[in-house]
């Protein structure tokens, strides 16, 4: 059985190529569906692919990844051929003569457009390299045929343009063959100029994070892990909060890996404590610190959570702010994540600063109210009690989108 083809278009103020390229796409697939993801277009782009019979999504600019991401969850099921908004030429030869083909093939484009030095070029193509042992020839070509299997592998994709690196490395650390196909086709490319090297160096950037490690959040949106930035500060206990990240499984809550025996979760319950007693030189300072690393943990469910709890208790202990200052304006528009090596790293900061403060009976009634708040996120959801309290709700969605 053939399964349907489905293409997915993102576009950003493309009203002037739109059309054209949707009823081209219409008459060389008949049979096919074409999705616009309209990524927050300022112009009539959403309004031109409509009109010219395109299915339009109408998002919030998100980036290409994540506008890509939510038009695959709103195709039926089934292979998929991803277009640049601005494409001319024929793609048809982008499918497989074989119906039975389960990996990715990307065009190649037989002439040079545009482009800079070919640096953003050079590092994805060294990032797939080091990654999945793959050559890439066109690492950044967006035009791309993914078979059912292949689709299943790669979703949801990598943000903003690291989407074209990370599909890649999934598809082929799948076991899942990508070819290379040499096609006639033509898009407007940038330029050596200023709008050129900016975009460049976003395609850079972006390539870079999505190499890295990626996390799915609560929204089913695929985001770089940051956290590791936190080694900075604190590296020994963002990295035993980093080996959670890379190896976790499924369990959630101390009695769950405590079951479990052998998880990363018990590795943070004996390794953090273990780590704040050679720091602290004392029992309490131990607690206190392991237990702050926990809760931040425990709050990093949605988007600036954390960081927010993190800086006002750093406002009150005299805890470092620059770092946390940094990453929030990223974690609250979802282009990042902390992760628990980063919500690890920045509350054992704040049970080291809050050791240095508290004496006594202090240090002990901040212990207590501590492990409420442990035994609390046991028991029910911490964010269904944020969600629940008028003040807490609304400063918890300060910030967002």
């Amino acid at each position: 059985m053939v399964e349907p083809l489905t293409i997915l278009v993102a576009a950003r103020d493309e009203e002037d190529a739109i059309a054209d390229t949707v009823r081209s796409l219409r008459g060389a697939f008949p049979g096919a569906e074409v999705i616009v993801a309209d990524d927050g277009s300022r112009d009539a782009t959403a309004d031109r692919a409509e009109e010219a019979g395109a299915v339009v999504l109408r998002l919030a600019r998100r980036g290409k990844g994540q506008a890509l991401s939510a038009a695959e969850r709103a195709a039926p099921p089934g292979s998929l051929l991803l277009l640049d908004a601005d494409l001319r030429g024929d793609p048809r030869p982008l499918l497989p003569s074989n119906s039975l083909l389960q990996g990715v093939r990307v065009a190649r484009f037989a002439r040079r457009q545009g482009g800079g030095f070919g640096i953003a070029k050079g590092v994805a193509r060294a990032l797939i390299r080091l990654r999945c042992g793959f050559e890439a020839a066109e690492p950044l070509s967006g035009q791309r045929y993914l078979s059912p299997p292949a689709r299943a592998a790669v979703f949801p994709l990598a943000p903003r343009f690291g989407v074209e690196t990370r599909m890649t490395i999934d598809a082929v650390r799948a076991g899942l063959p990508v070819e290379e196909v040499e096609l006639e086709l033509e898009h407007r490319a940038t330029g050596r100029d200023v709008g050129g090297y900016i975009h460049r160096g976003r395609q850079l950037l972006d390539a870079l994070l999505a190499a890295g490690p990626l996390r799915v959040n609560y929204r089913g949106t695929r985001l770089p892990l940051v956290g590791w930035l936190v080694a900075l500060q604190e590296p020994t206990i963002t990295a035993i909060g980093l080996a959670d990240d890379a190896w976790s499984g499924g369990e959630r809550g101390f009695r769950a890996h405590l079951r479990a025996r052998r998880t990363t979760g018990v590795l943070k319950l004996v390794a953090i404590p273990a780590v704040a007693l050679v720091r602290t030189r004392s029992l309490s300072g131990a607690a206190l610190v392991a237990l702050s690393a926990n809760a931040l943990n425990q709050l990093d469910t949605r988007p600036g959570r954390a960081l927010k709890a993190y800086l006002l208790a750093a406002l009150a202990l005299d805890a470092p702010l620059g770092l946390a200052v940094c990453l929030l304006p990223y974690d609250l528009r979802e282009m990042a994540m902390l992760g628990d090596g980063g919500a690890n790293g920045l509350g054992a900061m704040l049970g080291l600063s809050s050791v240095n403060r508290f004496t006594g009976r202090g240090r002990w009634l901040a212990i207590g109210a501590l492990a409420g708040l442990t035994i609390l996120g046991e028991r029910r959801s911490l964010g269904e009690v944020i969600e629940r309290t008028p003040i807490l709700r609304d400063l918890d969605r300060w910030g967002r989108p």
